[in-house]
């Protein structure tokens, strides 16, 4: 199986921490030149010393605030004018506060439609010419399985990682002969810092305590616990390599078998 990515390069979103981190680990530890993306410069100069270099890798990282699109442009324009080389993308933005989707503002639905959807648009355009050039490219969207089972009391990020999934789709088609596959993952609970988040929210309107509303969750899934931050990095880097070459606008789940739906 290839899995090799030696001289490939990915940009990975959202990548100081949590599933982001751990992709981008992943990558380098296949071989790939990786360049971080988040918007804290420290937290990024500190992720990036974690990144395998042993087959001579060179990392770097780029600073951009997700909540500011023109920022995101810039930043790309930017980072493309010194390294145009870019085969993989990957897509992860942290998901907007919680609560019922019936109190949630227009504001809320166009701030998270800007930072997931339009800013995927914007990396995607950006990179993709080079990708062409390649005949390589693979862009990966770390969403949720909420777009196959919406979660409750998450209904703003519910509804727009549904569009993301529907932006992801159009695209495969679209950009499929040009040897470029664009697929989508969807963690299912996974111990991150938006778990905890999730966590708090159950907790306080059920009137239990957090470790018994995650003992409650970790009990619905088939493996009886919660997925691991690298388990689902792992697929990512699978759809990232040669390998998965013919895998292209699919929905994977990584959830432990939780989602009931096919």
């Amino acid at each position: 199986m290839d899995l090799n990515l030696k001289d490939k390069t990915a940009i990975v979103c959202g990548s100081t921490q949590g599933i982001g981190l751990a992709s981008a680990v992943e990558l380098a530890l296949l071989g790939a030149n990786v360049t971080l993306m988040a918007r804290n410069e420290e937290s990024l100069s500190t992720a990036i010393e974690t990144l395998d270099k042993s087959q001579g890798q060179l990392h770097r990282y780029i600073v951009a605030d997700f909540s500011d699109t023109q920022a995101v442009q810039n930043a790309i324009d930017d980072h493309l004018r010194l390294c145009p080389d870019v085969h993989i993308l990957i897509n992860n933005t942290g998901g907007p506060s919680g609560g019922p989707i019936i109190e949630a503002t227009a504001g809320q639905f166009l701030d998270t439609f800007q930072m997931h959807v339009i800013n995927n648009q914007i990396l995607a355009q950006a990179v993709v010419p080079a990708m062409t050039k390649a005949g390589f490219g693979r862009i990966v969207n770390i969403i949720s399985t909420s777009v196959k089972q919406p979660i409750i009391g998450l209904g703003v990020s519910n509804t727009i990682r549904a569009a993301v999934a529907s932006w992801s789709k159009t695209l495969s088609a679209e950009l499929g002969p040009r040897g470029i596959t664009v697929n989508n993952v969807l963690p299912g609970f996974t111990k991150t810092a938006r778990l905890d988040a999730v966590l708090t929210i159950r907790s306080t309107a059920q009137g239990k305590t957090k470790e018994q509303v995650a003992e409650q969750l970790a009990a619905t899934s088939p493996i009886r616990r919660f997925s691991e931050p690298e388990e689902v990095a792992a697929a990512v880097a699978f759809l990232c390599s040669p390998a998965a070459g013919s895998i292209n606008g699919i929905n994977l789940p990584v959830d432990g078998g939780k989602t009931e739906s096919l």
